[in-house]
């Protein structure tokens, strides 16, 4: 038996060999194959996964598990494969006839397997010019066909080679990098798999390059482990930066190496630019060299819009707030006057405060005043939700910061922004709300697709949880003191009738918020243990506010819970409301992906920006692009036949490609921090045990901030007291606050 043959079946895999007979569906882009497969048996089997450049006549043997479909029956899931190349002229004359050798369909391939017989890939691979005396093919066409043929090959070296360590999907990301060198490339340095390939984590690198003999001390493995660490802090904790001694003592104790040596791998990381050292504090931080530049960067460009901007006159100033007075019938208080009146002055504000506290009312005004100045506005927030509350607040069209730069993807896949410093934004005036959830890299694309001269007003809660993403940008431009802050503290006579509001307010006071009112907008319900709890929750969802609330409480409800894992983390709470809310039945399709069982009527959310993903409104034939990070919506229908789902987020009905599932969770349930930005009818909110780092005032304080109607907290008091209690915000290494006071004072 083969190596990867046993590893196969070592993962409880069965093996299929056989025939591609018909290909039902292929996707070009990813390489996902709906085909029939023919076995030895005479068995017509349908085989479903990710099998890139396979044709008809194909011979596979495929690794997988039996799955059913609710619509098709008994199918075979495809985990790996390999492929015999046919070696008899009738399989050779239908591989070729399936088109999948790019410039050959069934007329051109029937006169080569004709004129060459079974030397007919011999030929097309070593000696393409002999194809030119076959009808229809020029000297350019033999080339092509001959690159195609060759790539095909490559392809499946790749996948016999790496098929071991990744899947097909990352074992195409990595032929697509480096071609017919992949496997050179691996075999001399397996490091670059995970510094230069998007998905593969050092680990991965490092498990196959000690299969292939590399050492703990190898100088590229420490240097490779170096960048992880950084990697990793950024990703997970969001740390920009570390303590050069953490970074030293922290990869020695993960690779398993003296300190010397990791010091020694710094050092040589400092000197090819690859890292960036800087003294914080009295304290040598080392960067990954992108992430100091656009620390750089940004407190480079708010400085220089902040310096560059026209001020508006003081007189002229009273006049349009007096203005808009009269116009809409508002008394401002004092510091919505401030923030009004610093918008106007300066290039840079910074606009900041809880709920109902006036931030929307100070926008709408700012938004009359520039409009009748003959200014061009753009509004802006970091996700679909948050611009869409804001287009709803304003009246007035608002994008993700990712459309407002026109995000695309260029040839190797990554994203880039159309709207940078050599295609700026024409806006004059730049609003951009949720500023806590936007992370350093975000920030730095930002603020390089504004022209000099142009204002930028960020508003924010900075009490919330900070970004998913690096950095801690809200809160560092605010503490480094060099721009135009106004703080609002004064809740208004409205809000003050809302619970919600006023608890908010208590919970970032350090207060315990008032949990025995039974006739308001916020409840507790003591429950003792995490299976009370989220047993509780799931009565409320499904039998309690339906019933109170009827549609509102059916379709309005969100549960935000702390954490994902345990019993009252989104994926137990997912499994148990989806049995509740949603089982299954004979008239609903699923499909299942993974460890996930996807189920029409279920509600999901989309955890990643997609900008290519085509929508149609749902109340008119209006069509666009884009669903995105937060998006929260419905399955109508499954087709597995034909690989999609029908979804309707929001108004937009989407057409959903199985093979995007991975950027699709079930949504009954959601973290905090995927909240962020959005706000919902009714907030149900489970207060239990967890890591003291997810027990934070903070936290609490934004998950209570996203309703609009209703709060219920479900648990322990002792917990909510905890979480009151506990004002140590997670600490995160940046120098964006230091550059900025440097720059400012030089």
């Amino acid at each position: 038996m083969a190596k990867d043959e046993i590893t196969s079946l070592e993962k409880g895999l069965e093996r299929l060999d056989g025939t591609v007979e018909h290909i039902v569906y292929y996707n070009e882009e990813n390489g996902y194959t709906i085909c029939d497969l023919a076995t030895s048996d005479d068995e017509m089997i349908t085989v479903v996964g990710l099998m890139p450049m396979t044709g008809e006549g194909d011979r596979l043997s495929v690794y997988g598990k039996w799955i059913h479909n609710p619509k098709y029956g008994r199918q075979f899931s495809v985990s790996q494969y390999e492929r015999v190349m046919p070696a008899d002229v009738e399989s050779i004359y239908r591989y070729l006839a399936s088109r999948v050798i790019k410039g050959i369909g069934p007329k051109t391939a029937q006169r080569i397997v004709e004129e060459f017989g079974e030397d007919t890939f011999n030929v097309i691979e070593n000696h393409p010019e002999w194809i030119v005396s076959i009808k229809g093919i020029s000297s350019k066409l033999a080339i092509s066909i001959s690159e195609s043929f060759r790539e095909q090959a490559g392809v499946r070296s790749a996948m016999m080679f790496f098929g071991e360590y990744f899947g097909v999907a990352t074992t195409l990301k990595i032929y697509k990098r480096w071609g017919s060198r992949s496997i050179d490339i691996a075999r001399q340095n397996p490091y670059r798999l995970c510094n230069e390939i998007d998905g593969i984590g050092f680990e991965k690198a490092d498990g196959m390059a000690e299969r292939l003999g590399f050492t703990n001390n190898n100088f590229d493995r420490v240097m490779s482990g170096i960048i992880y660490i950084l990697v990793r802090n950024d990703t997970l904790n969001g740390h920009v930066c570390l303590p050069k001694e953490k970074l030293s003592e922290g990869a020695a104790y993960l690779l398993e190496v003296d300190e010397e040596i990791t010091l020694a791998a710094i050092s040589e990381l400092l000197r090819e630019g690859k890292l960036i050292s800087y003294e914080i504090d009295g304290k040598e931080m080392i960067y990954r060299a992108g992430v100091f530049a656009s620390e750089r960067y940004i407190a480079q460009k708010l400085l220089q819009l902040d310096k560059l901007c026209a001020s508006v006159d003081v007189i002229d100033i009273g006049r349009f707030i007096e203005n808009e007075e009269t116009r809409s019938n508002i008394s401002y208080a004092y510091l919505q006057k401030k923030a009004i009146e610093d918008a106007l002055r300066y290039g840079v504000t910074v606009l900041t405060g809880g709920p109902g506290t006036g931030k929307t009312t100070v926008v709408r005004a700012l938004i009359r005043i520039f409009d009748s100045m003959g200014f061009d506005i753009a509004l802006a927030a970091p996700t679909g939700r948050a611009a869409k509350r804001l287009s709803e607040a304003t009246g007035m069209e608002a994008k993700t910061i990712h459309r407002l730069l026109e995000m695309t993807y260029d040839a190797s896949g990554s994203f880039t922004f159309c709207r940078k410093e050599n295609c700026l934004l024409d806006e004059q005036i730049i609003i951009v709300d949720e500023a806590s959830m936007i992370d350093t890299a975000l920030m730095c694309a930002l603020l390089g697709a504004i022209k000099p001269g142009a204002r930028l007003i960020i508003i924010g809660d900075s009490d919330q949880l900070p970004s998913v993403g690096s950095g801690n940008v809200l809160r560092d431009i605010i503490d480094s003191e060099c721009f135009s802050t106004v703080r609002l503290t004064e809740i208004f006579r409205q809000a003050q009738e809302s619970l919600i509001i006023t608890n908010a307010h208590k919970i970032n006071a350090g207060v315990l918020p008032e949990l025995s009112v039974k006739n308001n907008d916020f409840f507790f319900l003591p429950r003792s243990t995490d299976k009370e709890i989220a047993y509780t929750v799931a009565e409320l969802c499904h039998v309690r506010l339906p019933r109170t609330y009827g549609d509102i409480g059916r379709y309005g409800t969100q549960v935000i819970t702390p954490t994902r894992k345990g019993e009252v983390g989104t994926e137990s709470l997912n499994i148990l409301l989806q049995s509740r809310l949603n089982p299954s039945s004979d008239d609903k399709k699923e499909y299942k992906f993974r460890d996930k069982v996807f189920r029409e009527g279920d509600k999901v959310m989309q955890v990643r920006n997609n900008y290519d993903i085509i929508w149609t409104s749902i109340y008119s034939e209006k069509t666009g692009n884009g669903i995105f990070n937060g998006d929260i919506g419905t399955i109508e229908e499954i087709n597995s036949s034909e690989s999609f789902m029908s979804i309707v987020f929001d108004d937009r009905q989407v057409r959903y490609d199985l093979s995007l599932l991975e950027d699709l969770e079930h949504a009954y349930a959601i973290t905090v921090h995927k909240s962020q930005g959005s706000e919902y009818p009714i907030v149900v909110i489970p207060v239990y045990s967890a890591a003291q780092m997810l027990l934070s005032r903070n936290l609490l304080y934004t998950a209570v901030t996203r309703a609009q109607s209703m709060v219920i907290l479900v648990g322990r008091e002792d917990i909510v007291w905890e979480m009151v209690e506990n004002d140590r915000q997670s600490m995160r290494y940046t120098g964006l606050k230091q550059l900025i006071c440097e720059i400012c004072t030089k």
